[in-house]
């Protein structure tokens, strides 16, 4: 470890545990004690901060206690009230809300209320529609959570009837997208593990360091029509007619190709609005 690291990471230690630290400093004087092998044997498995570690741990611990419970509410069909009861433990045990700091109950939007608001650092981010526990979450819901997200202004939307726990990204504009970013059936066939690794980006550590965000960034950036839209530019046309010459001798004009990669190759619906692609 480098003198500079080693004197922030002393300057951390050395500070009382009621003394604002920024995160960011602390998480980063946290990684050159674990790099240092400091309180551990040399050799030992890499594991992330120590934020992230107990955070993990919390949501896959709450989903391995909560499935008893939930499957007691499914069993006599409970009510949308019962459900919520459920809602808000879990909200407070799996993901670490507090429940009278970040949470906040029928939060109106023009005469509606959405029945959770998160808010990080008393910033509002995300809104969650609940119903109850044997009702199929549909497009009337997401409707219903979606127009609050639009006159706050919000990013974040989550359907969850507590079973099933769904995550919506929403980009602003006309018309507004919406895009489900990832959905966790906590009675569902998947591992524990896989449950426990999608959820933990909901918890209020991750959202607070924008884990959310990053997820989306990664499936926008990989989406079917993105990566389309990168094949049919022109750049890479020009450089499949260089290599289709290369390989065959047939210098064909860039419309030709594409062309043919839109109709017989690509997806048409996934191709249209493409610049490069002729539509005649």
């Amino acid at each position: 470890m480098s003198q500079s690291s080693q004197e922030t990471v002393a300057k951390v230690a050395s500070m009382p545990s009621d003394t604002s630290v920024p995160e960011q400093v602390r998480d980063q004087a946290e990684g050159q004690k674990h790099k240092s092998g400091d309180g551990r044997r040399r050799g030992a498995a890499r594991t992330g901060p120590k934020w992230e570690t107990e955070a993990r741990e919390r949501v896959r611990s709450a989903v391995r206690r909560f499935g008893k419970p939930l499957q007691d509410l499914v069993a006599r069909d409970a009510n949308e009230g019962d459900t919520r009861l459920l809602v808000t433990d879990f909200l407070c045990d799996c993901f670490g809300f507090d429940k009278y700091e970040d949470l906040t109950t029928e939060y109106q939007v023009k005469g509606e209320f959405a029945d959770y608001g998160i808010r990080i650092d008393k910033q509002l981010v995300a809104f969650i529609e609940v119903k109850r526990v044997a009702q199929k979450l549909g497009e009337k819901h997401l409707r219903q959570v979606q127009m609050y997200a639009v006159n706050e202004g919000v990013e974040w939307m989550i359907l969850t009837n507590g079973q099933v726990w769904q995550v919506y990204h929403l980009t602003g504009g006309l018309p507004v997208i919406t895009d489900l970013a990832l959905q966790v059936d906590l009675l569902g066939e998947d591992s524990l593990a896989h449950k426990a690794e999608a959820l933990f980006l909901l918890s209020k550590e991750a959202v607070r360091r924008r884990l959310l965000d990053d997820l989306w960034k990664e499936k926008a950036a990989t989406s079917p029509k993105a990566l389309v839209g990168v094949l049919m530019s022109e750049v890479v046309i020009d450089a499949v007619r260089k290599e289709l010459r290369r390989q065959t001798g047939y210098n064909g004009e860039p419309t030709t190709l594409a062309r043919v990669l839109s109709r017989e190759v690509i997806r048409p619906e996934l191709a249209v609005g493409s610049p490069v692609a002729d539509p005649a």
